[in-house]
C-alpha cells in the first residue's frame, strides 16, 4: 500500500539551508527544544524519514526560523521547539487546504491567532501535517488519514493500521518521533482518537478557550484546536502558549501527588467495549491510579448516547453548511469554490482525483439542510449541550463526588480500509465533544502491541486539573 501521493505539497529544501544551519552553535533552550546539532538535520529528517506520510508541507521559511533560534533571546516556554500544524489551520504564506484539492489556492495572508501565539512563545512553525480530508466530514464511509492533497497517513506503530482522524498527520508525526509537538483540531474525537492510537498525549480544550479564527470550520458549537505532544508537560506548555498572554500557568498546576485522595469516576459502559486486550490494559491503568492514591468510583449509568448522537448529527449538518459558507466567502480570489454547493460540484467534476475511494454523502446531506437559517437549530444546540454537559458530565461528577471521569479513549488502531471506510469501534469522545468540555488522553500502554489511551474528562475550563491528573498518572506509569 502506497503511503505517498503525487499531489503532496512537501517542499524540497536546498542544501544551502542545511549549510546555513551549520553555522550556528549548539544550544538547548529547554524541553522540546532542538539543539543546534539536531536542527542541522531536522528538515532533512522531516523530508527523508516521514515514512508514515504525516507531513504535507514544510514551511518555506523553516530554515530561516531555525537559524534564528540561537541568535535570539528566549521568548517563552516553547523557545526553539519545532511545531507542526494540521492543514486546516492558517499559517501565513502557506496553503490551508483541509486536505482538499479545491483549496490549493487558499494561501493564508496571516497566521491564525493560535499560531501567532505559538510564535510569540518561541515556537518554530516548521510545516503542515496531513489530515483526513475536510476533517472527516465529507463521507459516511471515509478513510481516516486520507486526503486528495496528501494521500494516506498511516499509524507509526503499524503502517497497516489507521492513525485515526482527522488529526492523523499531527498524531503520526509526534508518535513517530519526528517532532515532540503538533497542533490538531477536534469536533468529536479528532485530537483524542489519533493521539490515543498513535501513543501520544492529546488535549481537546474547552470550546472557546482558544480562538477559532483562521481554522476551516465544521461546527462553532464543537470545534477547537488542541495540542498533541510527547508528554503531558509539553501539552501544558503548548496549551498555555496557544491561549496567549492571559493563559493560566498550566505547568505550575502539574503535581506528582495530584491523584492522592482524588475521586475519579470510571465510566463502565464505555470501558469494556474494545476487547479483552484493551480491558486488560485499562485494568492495569486503574491499579496504577489506585497505587498513586486515587479513589475509583464505578459509574454504571450515563446519558442516552444514541439520542445525543442524533442531536449532534443534526447540529453538525446545519452548522457545517452555515460556518463553511461563511469561511469560504472570505477566502482569497484564487479559491473558486465559494460555497458548499460549489465544493460538491467541484468534487463531482474531479471525482477521479477527489473521490476514488469514498463519496461526499455528508456534504450532500448538509447542503440539503437550511443551515443556519433553520429555526430548529438553536433548540437542537441547547438540548444537545444540556444533555452532554449539565445533565451529563456535570451531573455524573456531582452525583458521585468526583473531579473527573475516566475511560479508555478508544480501541486499538483498526486496519486501514480504503474501500468501505473505517471500521471504527467507538470512543468516549461524544460527551466532552458535544458539551464543549475538556478531554485529555494520556498513553496507558499497549494492547496486543498497539498503543491505547486513558481519557480524563472534566467540567468546563478544568484543563489545569486534567493536565495535573494526567501528569501524575503519566509519572506513576513510568516509575
Amino acid at each position: 500500500m502506497s503511503t505517498h501521493h503525487p499531489c503532496r505539497l512537501l517542499l524540497v529544501l536546498s542544501p544551502l539551508v542545511f549549510a546555513a544551519c551549520q553555522e550556528r552553535g549548539a544550544v538547548d533552550r529547554g524541553e522540546g527544544a532542538v539543539p543546534s546539532a539536531e536542527r542541522i538535520a531536522l528538515l532533512q529528517r522531516l523530508e527523508m524519514e516521514d515514512s508514515f506520510n504525516a507531513i504535507l508541507a514544510i514551511a518555506p521559511d523553516a530554515g530561516e526560523q531555525l537559524r534564528a533560534v540561537d541568535s535570539s533571546s528566549p521568548r517563552g516556554s516553547l523557545h526553539g521547539v519545532p511545531v507542526l500544524v494540521k492543514d486546516n489551520i492558517h499559517v501565513a504564506g502557506m496553503p490551508t487546504t483541509a486536505g482538499s484539492l479545491a483549496l490549493r489556492e487558499n494561501i493564508a495572508a496571516g497566521d491564525a491567532p493560535i499560531i501567532a501565539n505559538l510564535r510569540r512563545a518561541g515556537a518554530v512553525i516548521i510545516g503542515k501535517t496531513n489530515l483526513s480530508e475536510w476533517a472527516n466530514f465529507r463521507s459516511t464511509s471515509s478513510t481516516s488519514g486520507w486526503s486528495s492533497v496528501g494521500g494516506l497517513t498511516t499509524n507509526p506503530h503499524d503502517p497497516s493500521r489507521s492513525a485515526c482522524g482527522s488529526s492523523s498527520g499531527s498524531a503520526a508525526a509526534v508518535g513517530s518521533g519526528l517532532v515532540d509537538v503538533a497542533i490538531g483540531t477536534e469536533t468529536d474525537g479528532s485530537v483524542t482518537c489519533p493521539a490515543a492510537m498513535c501513543g501520544i498525549v492529546g488535549l481537546k480544550p474547552t470550546v472557546g478557550l482558544l480562538s477559532g479564527a483562521g481554522i476551516v470550520p465544521i461546527s462553532a458549537s464543537q470545534d477547537t484546536a488542541g495540542p498533541m505532544t510527547r508528554n503531558v508537560r509539553l501539552a501544558a506548555h503548548t496549551l498555555g502558549a496557544m491561549v496567549g498572554a492571559k493563559a493560566a500557568d498550566y505547568e505550575e498546576a502539574l503535581d506528582l501527588d495530584k491523584l492522592r485522595g482524588v475521586r475519579l469516576g470510571v465510566l463502565r459502559p464505555l470501558s469494556g467495549e474494545y476487547g479483552d486486550s484493551v480491558s486488560a490494559t485499562f485494568s492495569v491503568a486503574l491499579r496504577t491510579l489506585e497505587g498513586a492514591g486515587a479513589k475509583l468510583v464505578e459509574i454504571s449509568e450515563i446519558p442516552d448516547l444514541k439520542r445525543l448522537g442524533r442531536l449532534e448529527w443534526a447540529l453538525l449538518l446545519r452548522e457545517f453548511k452555515r460556518d463553511l459558507n461563511a469561511y469560504l466567502a472570505t477566502m482569497p480570489s484564487g479559491v473558486k469554490t465559494r460555497t458548499l454547493a460549489d465544493l460538491i460540484a467541484f468534487n463531482r467534476a474531479h471525482a477521479g482525483e477527489v473521490m476514488p475511494h469514498f463519496g461526499q454523502e455528508i456534504f450532500e446531506q448538509s447542503e440539503a439542510t437550511e443551515g443556519g437559517e433553520d429555526p430548529a437549530l438553536p433548540g437542537i444546540v441547547a438540548e444537545a449541550k444540556r444533555l452532554a454537559g449539565p445533565e451529563g458530565i456535570d451531573r455524573m461528577l456531582a452525583d458521585h463526588d468526583c473531579v473527573a471521569l475516566i475511560a479508555p479513549t478508544t480501541g486499538r488502531a483498526f486496519p486501514i480500509r480504503l474501500e468501505g471506510g473505517d471500521k471504527f469501534e467507538g470512543a468516549c469522545t461524544t460527551l466532552p465533544a458535544v458539551s464543549g468540555y475538556p478531554h485529555l488522553t494520556v498513553p496507558m500502554g499497549l494492547a496486543d502491541g498497539l498503543p491505547v489511551g486513558l481519557s480524563f474528562i472534566g467540567p468546563a475550563f478544568s484543563e489545569a486539573s486534567l493536565l495535573a491528573l494526567g501528569f501524575a498518572y503519566e509519572q506513576a506509569r513510568e516509575e
